[in-house]
């Protein structure tokens, strides 16, 4: 965190935290993975004063990438595993999410990723300026209510938050199926500081796009994906 930022007020957080009841496997993972991949100093329990992390510790001189809400974990560890000169950080409150994850980061053998288990807003506390070189948002919670569309992502809180981590030139991906979280992210996205470079929709994504099991369901029910590409200013 800058030396000009002040600490950060109590926050409301809307997300599901847990869901179904988890296999025993998954309790193992848990019990036994999560607190070494954890990064440390995020949660104001552990840093209080808020002191920025030392990222190239983290890295180890590696670009530094990020995913916000990675649900079940495919893309993340598809991205670890497809680009083992990076250092990946995954955001995810689910402990369902996080458990699925877990084993996936076994069957892989990835040790190029970490994972904070919680509120992203905490990580964009403690990164410092300009340290991430690309970002992805796939398939976010859509809060499909109007009355809930702040609590979206794309909204200036997060994403002012967002701007400032990321280095100029920086990618941001953004993945959805939901058609009034397109307009949302084409009306904020530029107003926090990123330039629109494609926006595409089916049999269009990135090249090195995983599908994850919320595209799979979309696409059985019916909804297109769309994927919007931006590049931060500077």
């Amino acid at each position: 965190m800058s030396e000009d930022q002040a600490a950060p007020e109590r926050r409301n957080f809307y997300g599901r935290v847990h869901g179904k009841t988890l296999r025993a496997s998954q309790k193992t993972y848990l019990a036994e993975d999560l607190e070494r991949l954890s990064l440390a100093g995020v949660t104001v329990a552990d840093n209080p004063a808020r002191v920025s992390l030392d990222v190239a510790a983290i890295t180890g001189g590696r670009p530094l990438w990020l995913e916000v809400g990675f649900g079940g974990g495919e893309h993340l560890v598809h991205m670890a595993a497809r680009y083992p000169g990076i250092a990946i950080i995954g955001c995810e409150p689910f402990v369902n999410g996080i458990a699925m994850l877990l084993g996936k980061i076994r069957a892989a053998g990835v040790d190029n990723l970490c994972i904070h288990p919680g509120d992203v807003r905490d990580l964009f506390d403690v990164l410092p300026d300009a340290c991430v070189a690309k970002a992805f948002l796939n398939y976010p919670d859509p809060w499909p209510k109007a009355r809930h569309h702040r609590r979206r992502f794309v909204t200036q809180g997060y994403l002012s938050a967002l701007a400032r981590v990321m280095q100029p030139g920086a990618e941001f991906r953004v993945a959805t199926d939901i058609p009034d979280y397109v307009r949302q992210t084409l009306e904020e996205v530029p107003q926090a500081g990123f330039d629109l470079l494609a926006q595409t929709g089916r049999g269009a994504a990135w090249d090195d796009w995983l599908s994850t099991r919320y595209e799979q369901k979309a696409l059985r029910e019916g909804r297109d994906p769309h994927y919007l590409t931006f590049r931060r200013q500077g």
